[in-house]
């Protein structure tokens, strides 16, 4: 079994796009969306929820008002001024302390410290993640809730999971759509992948992060191709692309065209492999094939 992950040094080059019609070229491949902090294949997979778990990347402070002396030894402490002195009174004093959920850190300092035991530390949900069929295949997918944090243990959560999927089914190939940027999901979704396809744009913020993020593939050491998106609309900065990526040892996987049935198969709910037979599709195709090639002729 292989893993192949397709990432971006930002967001909006067209990642998710390519890895949906990837999912349809592919036929037997099972798909892992680990954008969990933005995740929208599913948008265009239309995916039928067949299991769904919670997920807690870790724990929270909440003061039991029954307890609280109102001693502010918890609010003394707090580093990231999470605790008020506005909660409900006892009988014993009229107003005890609170936890604000957005400010608390999940330190625990203050628990540790509360001479009374009136600070619970416990899990908290911080989002669910998804076993689902689809058109194209089984999917595992996640939603991290609102200001919450710790999407890289997500991310490993639905990697590892898809891993499973992929041996119970006896599918030779995870097609994962990782998140943008260098940060702690990227990390979390490259870490041990036989093969990166970074998505890039030519533009200059896209020539930047493609340095960045073949920066962070080469650290992990693996393998790495890149595919220019929309390449035709600043072709002289798409061939810099070209030239600097291989400099820097990058395969050139195929470039694709910009074209608006792309937004059209969007508004579909298809990816455009599956919209269209000419035109960027054929871009799609020859690039995919690329990947095929490299994976089944280099590829431990």
């Amino acid at each position: 079994m292989k893993e192949l992950v397709v990432i971006s040094g930002k967001g909006g080059t067209g990642k998710t796009s390519i890895v949906a019609s990837f999912a349809v070229l592919a036929k037997k491949a099972v798909l892992a969306d680990c954008d969990v902090d933005a995740a929208d294949l599913h948008l265009v997979l239309e995916p039928r929820i067949v299991k769904r778990s919670q997920f807690s990347g870790g724990s929270q402070a909440r003061i039991m008002p029954g307890h609280c002396i109102a001693c502010g030894k918890c609010e003394e402490i707090c580093r990231f001024d999470a605790i008020f002195y506005d909660g409900p009174g006892n009988g014993r004093v009229e107003k005890t302390y609170r936890v604000d959920p957005i400010a608390c850190e999940g330190c625990g300092v203050c628990a540790y410290f509360c001479a009374e035991n009136a600070i619970e530390f416990t899990p908290v949900v911080n989002g669910e993640w998804f076993v689902s069929d689809t058109r194209c295949g089984p999917m595992v997918h996640a939603r991290l809730g609102i200001a919450q944090e710790n999407s890289g243990k997500l991310v490993s959560i639905v990697r590892t999971e898809a891993k499973k999927l992929a041996e119970e089914r006896k599918r030779d190939l995870v097609i994962i759509d990782g998140a943008p940027g260098i940060g702690c999901p990227v990390i979390a979704s490259i870490t041990g992948a036989d093969l990166v396809l970074v998505v890039t744009e030519p533009t200059l913020s896209g020539l930047h992060d493609l340095e960045r993020v073949a920066d962070l593939t080469k650290h992990f050491g693996i393998e790495t191709l890149v595919c220019i998106n929309k390449w035709d609309l600043n072709k002289d900065l798409g061939s810099e692309i070209e030239r600097i990526a291989r400099r820097r040892g990058l395969k050139m996987a195929g470039n694709v065209r910009y074209d608006h049935v792309v937004t059209e198969a969007q508004i579909k709910k298809k990816s455009v492999v599956e919209y269209r037979e000419d035109g960027v599709t054929t871009d799609i195709r020859q690039l995919w094939a690329e990947v095929v090639a490299l994976m089944d002729k280099d590829l431990p």
